[in-house]
């Protein structure tokens, strides 16, 4: 068996499609979804992160407005801003890159965050609404909202199987779990969530329907400890380096991305897998999109 690769760049394609007809209707009645994101500090990866995010709302007719701060920006200041930005009704959704500098505390400015307006979903509120299950009112988390369409675009109905997240984190780990556990189209399933304290892992990820990767751990997950005909949903983004033996000659490149599955061996297991790069890192950005336009339907009362 060689597993299906899981074209995660197709499918945000799909739903970015589908976002630029909601804009296009929305704006006919004189609601154009707008995007704010704030950006503090001079962090690379942030800078490509936030230049993505701009590039996608132009691509399905948003409006953005980016807003980049010092990295010696008073945490005051950062929250003053977010307060302004709360009042300005011509702003539809407010994202804040992280992770901030040292001295701003991160969970202050997710809490500042007006709850309409958090479209990354990590406002305590947000995900209260979410593990109770009132999903249409929540803005999701956009990570774990991007892999239930990964899911479901690609054929795989949750409901009665056995998924396993190895992960805990409030950003994914968690969320996923809820999702997959909800009474909807993207739940039903029997979920362990699993995490570097489980003992005997890869008997419990070896039980798994649909295994979904989010520990942090390059090519953490190996083919001993995958189900036959499992699906394979990888989280992690991890730089390794390439050792000298393995560089063409000539080449710059230093590093690699990969996953937290081992992905060349494990496809010879699975039945579905998503790749690293172009799995599920394309999803995040056009779930954002999705949750800028769904705030916007939710601050105008339009019903869904």
């Amino acid at each position: 068996m060689v597993a299906s690769v899981i074209d995660g760049k197709a499918i945000s394609q799909q739903i970015k499609d589908e976002v630029r007809e909601e804009v296009k209707e929305l704006s006919a009645r004189g609601i154009v979804p707008k995007l704010a994101t704030v950006i503090v500090g001079d962090n690379p990866a942030s800078k490509v992160y936030v230049r993505n995010k701009i590039k996608a709302c132009a691509e399905t007719g948003m409006e953005s407005e980016h807003i980049s701060l010092p990295e010696d920006t008073p945490e005051e200041e950062l929250l003053s801003l977010i307060d302004r930005l709360n009042a300005d009704d011509g702003i539809t959704g407010i994202l804040v890159q992280l992770p901030l500098p040292p001295h701003i505390s991160e969970e202050k400015v997710i809490r500042a965050i007006s709850p309409e307006k958090d479209v990354d979903g990590f406002h305590p509120i947000n995900l209260g609404l979410m593990f109770s299950g009132e999903l249409e009112k929540a803005m999701i988390s956009c990570t774990p909202a991007g892999i239930i369409e990964l899911l479901l675009r690609s054929g795989v109905k949750p409901a009665g199987k056995h998924a396993v997240v190895v992960g805990r984190s409030n950003i994914v780990g968690k969320p996923v779990a809820a999702l997959l556990m909800q009474k909807w189209d993207g739940g039903n399933a029997t979920v362990t969530v699993a995490h570097s304290r489980t003992q005997d892992l890869a008997h419990i990820t070896s039980q798994a329907d649909i295994l979904i990767a989010a520990i942090g751990r390059p090519e953490f997950i190996t083919a001993d400890m995958v189900k036959s005909g499992a699906v394979v949903i990888d989280v992690g983004i991890n730089r390794v380096p390439i050792p000298e033996s393995e560089r063409p000659e000539g080449s710059k490149k230093r590093h690699r991305l990969v996953g937290d599955v081992a992905f060349a061996e494990v496809s010879e297991v699975a039945s579905l897998i998503t790749p690293v790069p172009g799995g599920v890192g394309p999803m995040t950005i056009a779930m954002l999109m999705k949750n800028t336009v769904k705030a916007a339907r939710i601050q105008h009362g339009l019903v869904f």
